[in-house]
């Protein structure tokens, strides 16, 4: 039974991780914003190949978590881990900074970067768990608060590091501009973790149960080894195309595995719990194909098919290209509070709306969002769309979005077990790793050759893909519709165990003990 805490315990203890979480948000999205484009125009790859990287780097980066989810939950604690994480993902962000253009050295610093998240992400969204167990309307909100704080950090890194990069290129030269701005990514991580120092009292009643214990310096040791290992094991796998599909698929495999496992193997209070997490797992793992757009296509078509310059109120406003990506955050900022205020007016009345009917709204919106940037092209002037058609089609998108992924966690939070949370929280991320790996294999759709060099010949390929991913919504859309009655049932059957709290027998609380 979770510990239950006084209201102000809780709000310091989320302000605690949301803070943190924050800065480490900060840090990924300021380096993610320019990656694509600085291995396009530093290290010289083609589209297709930069697009692939990046796809295998976020694959990695999301799929380490079951692994740091695991080592959180039993051999050093949940908040050490976390803190560790941070540690390396600012090291990670630091490695970024020395001016080497040289692919091997970014293979080994996006090594850094993936071992890193793998240690903090998962931890960081079980402490957000444990702190508001029990209590399922308020775990939504929490989420996507949450959720929230993800954006706040990348809106202000997403901004701030195209700019970095041209002024300081404009003042020292062009190499000199990309590094100082993955360096920004670095410091701004740095300051998360100065403030976390200052706070970290507001959690010392959260975590797992080997937070409680003193540390112990040998599994420490042993787990900072197997970390440096899988650094240089990311950096192979990020040089070859090949390796990284095959790594990929056999990751989602092993993925399917484990589910069909737990759920035959798990005591019959818990079974219709994950199948029901199962069930929205795959539709998440769409979902994020649709969300490696934004690095990839999305990223691409910004810079040869936007119009950069529009007006805002009177103000006239000039865009950085990678900036673009930025409306994602934004958005999320400003919808956030609107959908806590629906989910929490909803729940007092007993109508808060599922899970399962909040992913469905979901890809309805991120379908018209991709048709509004198809239908576009429409409206160009001379290939060029307008920064309005941007701005609008990441509104749906960032909808869509906070509807699927910012309920993604919650829905581990209220459909897993408790002693499964750190394990099952870092799955969940091996398989979002997965579906960022396909969204860039489907980016490619709109490879943009050499010889082509006119905008409007850019335009038509990039909005044939995007029309594409607009009906592959539409079609996300009615199979989870369709699942809405399944998802209803395997919801009411989990809350019907769950009111029972059946005793587990002891024999089964060992076999989640490693993943």
């Amino acid at each position: 039974m979770a510990t239950q805490n006084p209201p102000v315990s809780r709000t310091w203890s989320f302000s605690t991780v949301f803070l943190i979480e924050m800065w480490e948000r900060f840090g990924f999205y300021g380096m993610q914003v320019l990656m694509v484009t600085y291995m396009m125009k530093k290290l010289g790859f083609v589209d297709t190949r930069a697009n692939l990287v990046w796809g295998a780097a976020a694959a990695l980066i999301y799929a380490t978590p079951a692994i740091g989810g695991w080592v959180g939950d039993k051999l050093l604690g949940t908040r050490r881990t976390m803190l560790m994480g941070a540690v390396i993902l600012a090291l990670g962000y630091g490695l970024l900074w020395m001016p080497s253009d040289s692919a091997g050295a970014t293979y080994f610093a996006l090594g850094v970067i993936v071992v890193g998240n793998g240690f903090f992400k998962p931890n960081a969204g079980n402490l957000v768990r444990k702190i508001y167990e029990g209590d399922e309307t308020r775990i939504d909100s929490a989420f996507t608060i949450y959720y929230m704080a993800v954006n706040i950090g990348s809106m202000i890194s997403m901004t701030a590091t195209p700019w970095i990069r041209d002024h300081v290129a404009n003042a020292f030269g062009d190499s000199m501009g990309w590094h100082t701005a993955f360096g920004a990514c670095s410091v701004g991580l740095v300051a998360g973790l100065i403030n976390y120092t200052f706070m970290r009292r507001m959690l010392s009643h959260i975590g797992s149960p080997a937070d409680q214990r003193p540390v112990d310096f040998k599994r420490l040791a042993l787990v900072l080894l197997g970390g440096l290992a899988t650094v240089f094991i990311s950096a192979f796998i990020l040089q070859s195309e090949t390796v990284a599909k095959w790594c990929v698929y056999g990751a989602g495999v092993v993925i399917l595995g484990i589910f069909v496992h737990l759920i035959r193997s798990s005591h019959s209070s818990e079974r219709s719990g994950l199948i029901a997490a199962l069930v929205l797992t795959v539709q998440t793992i769409f979902f994020f194909i649709f969300y490696a757009q934004m690095a990839t296509s999305l990223n691409l078509f910004a810079q040869r098919n936007v119009n950069l310059d529009f007006n805002l109120l009177g103000w006239h406003i000039t865009w950085i290209p990678e900036q673009y990506q930025n409306l994602n955050a934004i958005w999320i900022v400003i919808l956030s509070p609107v959908l806590v205020f629906i989910y929490n007016s909803l729940g007092r009345i007993g109508k808060d709306p599922s899970v399962a009917a909040k992913f469905a709204w979901g890809f309805a919106a991120v379908a018209l969002g991709f048709f509004m940037y198809g239908f576009g092209a429409n409206w160009a002037v001379d290939g060029k769309v307008s920064s309005w058609i941007m701005v609008w089609g990441y509104g749906l998108y960032s909808l869509g979005e906070l509807l699927v992924s910012g309920l993604g966690l919650a829905m581990i939070a209220r459909y897993v077990p408790e002693r499964m949370g750190g394990f099952m929280m870092g799955a969940y991320y091996v398989a979002v790793g997965i579906s960022q790996y396909l969204g860039s294999v489907l980016a490619n759709i709109a490879h943009i050759p050499d010889n082509i060099t006119s905008p409007l010949q850019s335009l038509a390929i990039y909005t044939h893909l995007f029309n594409i991913l607009g009906f592959v919504g539409i079609g996300c859309t009615a199979v989870a519709l369709a699942m809405l009655p399944l998802m209803k049932k395997l919801s009411s059957s989990h809350a019907d165990m769950a009111k029972h709290d059946e005793p587990l027998p002891a024999v089964r609380s060992e076999e989640f003990d490693t993943p």
